[in-house]
């Protein structure tokens, strides 16, 4: 098991967005300018948080998702099969999801969405284009520090289950649908590969929902095989990430919920998926969320394989406050401590060694300013170096 740094770059995915970015997305959003016009704006907010990356000194860069109105944009719009329905019926929607639980409280009627009615087929790229320009603004000799986030292919599913995600008369079960999925998401996977990119995290909250007691009472009293349903998911990101070359690394993001000014929709602690997510998901790196009490303690960490990486998320992207230094040293030293007495056991030496949700998951951000977000990063920055010797 190896423990990076807390948070670093490894762990961002979404960026603030620049005032002219914010200010042209919400015209945007008025209806007072096209998308086209938003093109260019993003063109040079992403220079500029990519330079704010290098200047804090992160070196894993991304482009904040700067294009992305939400961190889920681009995937599964894009996918031939997919329909887009601006107004599902609320009934669609499992109530027994957190965020969806807030839907039904606030008396939603219906709420946009996606249904396959037809075979999944990747006719166009996912991302390409974010890479390709990204790719375009770094040096060379950087270009493989570049990180690229997707969302997990269970996050439709998530919504609407086994009954209500996919026309049954197209596909049988779940695994039909997870298997042409993966497929979709593998070729993107390989042209992103063949474009240089080294470096992919899976942004998933569902799986952190799966640590809501709250959420298992509600699937099992509506006949939801909750273990079934998690290994359904394990084996979905599976699929995706299965024949990778060895060079790639693929890393999956586990949140509690990040939406428009820092709110969050679930909490619990890794414990009740820590030991099968944690050794059965085929991925290189764990990024972990741990900036709340909300995420529990680090007791689940006691389950972590000696050949994956975890990264703690221990400084929040949800509010301006800045930690402290010396409690984020007290902090890994706890991990430590509990991975080097976990099973298999390690040595502290081992254990250390090798060792969040962004600041914007949706365009709206959260409650920080950018000066907030950099000295924060900057923070991270500092941590590392004293603790591992390097950023």
């Amino acid at each position: 098991m190896h423990l990076n740094p807390p948070f670093r770059a490894e762990h961002i995915g979404s960026l603030l967005r620049p005032d002219s970015l914010f200010e042209k997305r919400q015209q945007l959003e008025d209806g007072k300018c096209t998308r086209e016009d938003v093109r260019a704006v993003e063109d040079d907010a992403i220079k500029h948080v990519v330079n704010l990356q290098r200047e804090v000194g992160i070196k894993t860069i991304t482009d904040g998702e700067l294009r992305r109105e939400m961190f889920f944009e681009n995937v599964f719009d894009k996918l031939e099969g997919m329909t887009f329905i601006p107004n599902r019926p609320i009934t669609t929607f499992k109530p027994y999801i957190p965020h969806q639980r807030l839907m039904y409280a606030a008396g939603m009627q219906e709420a946009p969405s996606i249904f396959c009615t037809g075979k999944i087929k990747r006719t166009k790229p996912f991302y390409v284009d974010e890479f390709k320009y990204i790719k375009s603004i770094v040096p060379p000799e950087d270009v493989r520090n570049v990180k690229l986030t997707i969302c997990s292919p269970c996050w439709f599913h998530q919504r609407h289950g086994s009954d209500m995600t996919y026309d049954l008369s197209v596909y049988n079960n779940d695994d039909e649908y997870f298997d042409d999925l993966a497929m979709a998401y593998r070729a993107e996977i390989q042209e992103l590969y063949d474009l240089g990119c080294r470096n992919i995290q899976i942004d998933d909250p569902t799986f952190c929902y799966f640590c809501n007691e709250d959420m298992i009472i509600g699937m099992e009293s509506s006949g939801v095989d909750h273990e079934a349903l998690l290994d359904t998911y394990i084996r979905a990101i599976n699929l995706c990430t299965e024949g990778r070359p060895r060079d790639l690394r693929i890393g999956v993001h586990m949140c509690r919920g990040n939406f428009k000014g820092g709110v969050h929709f679930t909490e619990g602690s890794y414990d009740r998926i820590a030991l099968k997510v944690f050794n059965t998901l085929d991925v290189d790196v764990f990024y972990l969320e741990y900036d709340t009490e909300r995420a529990g303690d680090f007791t689940p960490l006691k389950h972590f394989p000696l050949d994956k990486v975890a990264v703690l998320g221990l400084v929040t992207t949800k509010n301006p406050k800045l930690e402290s230094l010396e409690d984020i040293k007290a902090r890994v030293n706890e991990a430590v401590e509990i991975m080097s007495q976990g099973n298999p056991k390690r040595s502290k030496e081992v254990a250390l060694n090798h060792t969040q949700c962004g600041f914007a998951s949706v365009w709206q951000g959260n409650p920080l300013t950018e000066e907030d977000e950099k000295r924060k990063l900057s923070l991270l920055v500092k941590a590392a170096e004293e603790i591992w010797g390097t950023a």
